[in-house]
């Protein structure tokens, strides 16, 4: 007993479901962590070593970040014990029987994740009708191709400014990942005047302290082609451009780029977390000693998130926009006064909002971590 409830604390989590079916071979774990600000929202997981830790983990992080976004939302986790690269036919076998056999359990809505996308969810939503970050022919936003993340991350951008001694209008942009998120944040970026001097892909860095052509740049990647191929700038290992100098770093891409052995190269004044846990938490206590600005993850990069609950509450692609501004405009406000005023790690400061946002919520309930409510709708 004591061990099936080792991951328990004041938060959750609400129920660990574990799913079998032989015939489908589907081995699967729900966790619902906290349901308190309705239902939990999180994306379907699919790897050959997933565990319960994992979900565990994976559910409590969305319950914070759907929190922090100031979305109707609890968190939760589903993961799938299986190669995400098996054959479409018989993942999108296991994808139905899974959903099939959380019909009832109303309180976790479907959302992609590593190893599923958007045609999966279209699969689940045919099942039982509870699904989010569908295709657009199913009534979904494709939130990676109108760059809602990396929109969210823009506005997080200049509110971030606002305690910096610099503006945006002709600062040096680095941007570490330059798919969906990082190639649309440079975009809206540059757009309003930054200057992009760095990028780097999996295969390789380039970098012009002259300015780098975003648009050459994206067309370049949507051709199958790397950030290498560009024809201008010096070529450098994908790694070098963590010490490439510039006055904003935007690490879109991997979880801990940035660790205590290489935080010291990073030559920035800001750096705009694109990616989940992009930096270890060792490395953001250095960087905030040493008087370098960072948003953390959750609050950065919640644009998708947002874009995805929007898309579940009916809203149109204009209206998920606005809602992406104007919630993560003030959560980044909110979290840099708060670590600006008690003199606190910004990360600090996310996640006591985040945690006051669900303890809040929770005081309104019969029961902490769940409505007693038959439904959400």
């Amino acid at each position: 007993m004591e061990d099936m409830f080792r991951f328990a604390d004041e938060l959750g989590p609400f129920k660990i479901i574990h799913i079998y079916e032989p015939s489908v071979d589907l081995k699967a774990i729900l966790v619902v962590d906290n349901i308190a600000r309705g239902p939990a929202l999180g994306g379907v997981r699919m790897a050959p070593d997933v565990s319960a830790e994992e979900c565990f983990r994976l559910a409590r992080a969305m319950t914070l970040k759907n929190a922090a976004a100031d979305v109707p939302f609890g968190g939760g986790k589903l993961v799938i014990y299986g190669d995400p690269r098996m054959p479409q036919e018989k993942k999108i076998q296991k994808l139905r029987a899974l959903a099939s056999a959380l019909r009832y359990t109303k309180e976790y809505i479907f959302a992609p994740d590593m190893g599923t996308d958007e045609f999966c969810m279209a699969c689940v939503k045919d099942e039982i009708g509870r699904a989010v970050g569908l295709p657009c022919g199913a009534g979904g936003i494709p939130l990676d191709e109108v760059g809602a993340t990396g929109w969210g991350l823009a506005k997080s951008t200049e509110v971030a400014l606002q305690y910096c001694d610099f503006e945006l209008n002709g600062a040096r942009l680095v941007v570490q990942g330059f798919g969906a998120v990082g190639m649309h944040v440079a975009r809206f970026l540059t757009n309003s005047g930054a200057v992009l001097v760095g990028v780097a892909d999996s295969r390789g860095a380039v970098h012009n302290p002259d300015g780098l052509d975003v648009d050459a740049l994206i067309r370049l990647k949507k051709e199958g082609k790397s950030v290498l191929d560009y024809p201008e700038g010096e070529k450098l290992d994908s790694n070098a451009v963590i010490s490439i100098p510039c006055d904003i770093w935007i690490p879109a891409a991997r979880p801990d780029i940035i660790n205590e052995s290489n935080v010291h190269l990073l030559s920035t004044k800001l750096i705009m977390e694109g990616a989940n846990i992009p930096i270890t938490e060792g490395a953001e206590k250095i960087l905030y000693e040493a008087g370098i600005l960072y948003v953390p993850d959750f609050i950065a990069n919640a644009g998708g998130v947002i874009c995805a609950a929007s898309e579940y509450q009916g809203a149109t692609r204009s209206a998920a926009f606005e809602a992406i501004e104007e919630k993560v405009r003030n959560n980044t406000a909110l979290v840099l006064e708060a670590a600006k005023t008690k003199g606190i790690l910004p990360r600090e400061a996310a996640v006591q909002l985040a945690v006051e946002r669900v303890k809040q919520a929770m005081e309104y309930r019969r029961w902490s971590t769940f409505s007693s409510a038959p439904d959400f709708s």
